[in-house]
């Protein structure tokens, strides 16, 4: 495992394209080496690798490709990064950069989000905020391995281009799940506090922000693929259950359905569920507008998505047969697992920018949407601050 990370270090020393990640309750790491410097980006969605979208559409997404780099997994126990184990960790001399002016500014921000609401310009916005943590030594791949500590049902990831930046993070939120026919998605909002019981009560706010959400996503994806599916026969939705993100709680909804061969396109997808409403608003294309002209800051790849793309998955269909002829019952299906980019940090130099949000609606209030950042920021930070 050592070695494993070593190789990582070296490659980041080199200042060569490389990202390691971990899929949710996975026990396996895995890592993307670009022989190159080259920057490959995404034309259609159809290519095979990691993908790194930013939350604009508008801006180029980035793809390591499979056919140009190294592609290895290993099997890890979590009790490598318990603590005391994981490395030399340096945090001395941080400096955090959240102060009065920028909590009268979010608080500002909020107002005018909900008096935009009022107005009838949309009925959700998601408003963020970015904070600035100085003085952070930590080598990346150490906070890295803190990420994999602190969050083992999360998506986990260090993605590195030296011509876009380093960044990290450590995500609940499934953008959608494809293998071979079978589509899964999930919506996800609301947030509060994890106290020891997943048995809590959530406000009409956050319910009605949930439903939002998932409305969204359903028509999304009917509009997406067209008139060429029976959706009350192929599309299941769940009911809204609480889940655990590492110190928080949020409603999620599970949405599924199957594809037809001539709709395994992912480009019209894509483009129909991204933003989703839980990192952007709702309708889409009036809060994306709104956040890009007013949020004051640009979000790049926070709220954007990345993971594995149309990658290839070796199934057993007889895995009972014990004889020569047992390749012939193989088969290979296409897996596509992103996710969307939350609970974030790009480093650069030894600033670390961490990106915070919330959901705004008309019932919302200023101060504790602030309040729900500044726990956000709290939790994301902890990995800095070992």
């Amino acid at each position: 495992m050592d070695h494993f990370f070593e190789q990582i270090k070296k490659q980041y020393h080199d200042q060569l394209p490389f990202v390691v990640y971990k899929k949710p309750n996975a026990s396996e790491l895995k890592r993307m080496f670009q022989n190159n410097d080259a920057l490959q980006i995404v034309v259609d969605y159809t290519e095979s690798g990691f993908v790194f979208a930013p939350f604009d559409s508008r801006q180029d997404a980035f793809i390591l490709p499979l056919e140009h780099a190294e592609f290895i997994s290993v099997e890890f126990d979590e009790k490598d990064f318990s603590e005391g184990k994981i490395g030399d960790l340096k945090t001395t001399g941080i400096t955090n950069r959240n102060n009065d002016s920028q909590m009268l500014s979010h608080i500002k921000k909020v107002a005018y989000g909900i008096a935009a609401i009022k107005t009838g310009c949309f009925s959700k916005v998601v408003l963020s905020r970015r904070e600035r943590v100085e003085n952070v030594e930590t080598h990346p791949i150490e906070i890295f391995k803190r990420l994999l500590q602190r969050y083992p049902t999360a998506f986990v990831y260090c993605w590195y281009h030296p011509k876009v930046g380093l960044w990290l993070g450590a995500t609940p939120e499934t953008l959608l799940s494809v293998r071979g026919i079978q589509l899964k998605t999930m919506s996800l909002a609301g947030t509060q506090a994890f106290e020891g019981t997943t048995e809590v009560v959530w406000k009409e706010k956050e319910k009605e922000e949930q439903q939002i959400v998932t409305d969204f996503i359903v028509e999304s994806l009917r509009e997406s693929l067209g008139n060429r599916l029976s959706y009350s026969d192929v599309m299941r939705v769940s009911e809204q259950k609480t889940v655990k993100a590492g110190n928080l709680l949020h409603l999620q909804t599970e949405i599924s359905m199957q594809l037809s061969p001539e709709t395994r396109t992912l480009k019209p997808i894509l483009e129909a569920l991204h933003p989703t409403p839980a990192v952007c608003g709702f309708p889409k294309e009036k809060a994306k507008a709104y956040i890009i002209e007013n949020e004051g800051y640009p979000r790049e790849f926070y709220a954007g998505f990345m993971g594995e793309l149309h990658l290839k998955e070796t199934i057993a269909r007889n895995p009972n047969r014990r004889n020569v002829e047992n390749n012939a019952y193989r088969a290979q299906k296409s897996i596509s697992d992103l996710y969307v980019n939350l609970r974030c940090m790009k480093m650069q130099d030894q600033n670390v920018f961490v990106y915070v949000g919330g959901g705004i609606t008309k019932d919302s209030d200023p101060l504790a949407e602030w309040e729900e950042t500044v726990h956000k920021s709290k939790v994301i930070k902890s990995v800095l601050e070992w």
